[in-house]
């Protein structure tokens, strides 16, 4: 068995085609039917079903497709891990943010590490909460960051650190009631319409938290829209529909230049003001082995925090 043939199988696996795997693997079509037959051949299983024109995996290829990817992972963290023997002069270092955290908190973060180490190649993948928390702990990427909970079924997998911090502010459109206001009640926020982001969203799951915690069910709300990301939610609140949750790292250059307002809410009985504070969260694999590549990022990102 080589590693190879196991890159064959796994193609040929997820596509489930023979001349797509192919095509994938710039290879040739008969390659690809020699590299499986000669497995079956060696092990006296049949990996694949020969339907028609199409295939299906079967028990034993479903058994090797696991391990194989097993395989796969580890050959590629020891080829990292050779390369990095020059001093982190080359090497590779996959990262997964939350889309405010990437677009607005991480790049100062990215050019620091740049500057020192700049044979690097960092590859970022932008996603909610949830699909970030799901791919460190499979071990798509080295790094998770993000403002959200951690799934509880995923967290003795994931190793969780604070970095660093944001709030959330209450923002509303020039054309808004509130916008000629500075404070709000809790009561109010039930008296208007809301832009939200989708549940997976760690910004979504901390108002919706804060909601709970002032005593107001999330569901009350008048919410007449759900969007995937916080810049269209910043975007349609402008223009004037409803108020929003949104991150204050988002908000600042709209606020300054009087296109979006931010009230502030109070607790009347207390006179007390109420705030979101959303941490960032730095997520690792807490068994997966660290290269020397993420132990450098690690250090940066934990030089000091953002408040």
């Amino acid at each position: 068995m080589t590693l190879e043939q196991l890159r064959v199988f796994l193609a040929v696996a997820e596509l489930m085609h023979f001349t797509r795997a192919a095509e994938a693997l710039y290879i040739t079509q008969p390659a690809v039917s020699a590299a499986i037959q000669s497995l079956e051949t060696e092990y006296g299983v049949k990996l694949f079903h020969r339907i028609g024109r199409h295939i299906e995996i079967t028990d034993a290829g479903k058994l090797l497709q696991m391990e194989a990817q097993k395989i796969l992972d580890q050959v590629s963290l020891t080829e990292r891990g050779m390369r990095e023997l020059n001093n982190l002069q080359r090497g590779e270092l996959k990262l997964a943010s939350s889309l405010t955290i990437g677009n607005y908190w991480l790049p100062d973060k990215i050019s620091q590490f740049k500057r020192q180490y700049p044979g690097i190649h960092i590859d970022c993948t932008l996603g909610n909460a949830e699909e970030i928390c799901e791919g460190t702990a499979t071990g798509l990427f080295d790094f998770g960051l993000v403002t959200g909970e951690v799934k509880a079924s995923l967290k003795n997998s994931l190793e969780q650190e604070i970095v660093g911090s944001d709030r959330l502010q209450i923002v509303v459109g020039t054309s808004h009631p509130w916008f000629s206001r500075t404070e709000i009640s809790s009561a109010e926020l039930l008296t208007t319409t809301w832009v939200m982001r989708e549940s997976g969203s760690g910004a979504q799951q901390m108002f919706e938290h804060a909601l709970q915690s002032w005593g107001i069910d999330p569901t009350d709300l008048d919410v007449v829209l759900v969007l995937s990301s916080s810049e269209m939610v910043k975007a349609v609140v402008e223009s004037g529909i409803g108020a929003a949750a949104i991150p204050e790292l988002m908000v600042r250059k709209e606020i300054q230049l009087s296109t979006l307002h931010a009230v502030r809410v109070v607790d009347t009985k207390q006179k007390t003001k109420l705030e979101i504070i959303q941490p960032v969260w730095k997520l690792k694999h807490r068994q997966r082995f660290q290269t020397r590549v993420a132990i450098a990022f690690e250090q940066i990102l934990t030089q000091c925090l953002v408040v």
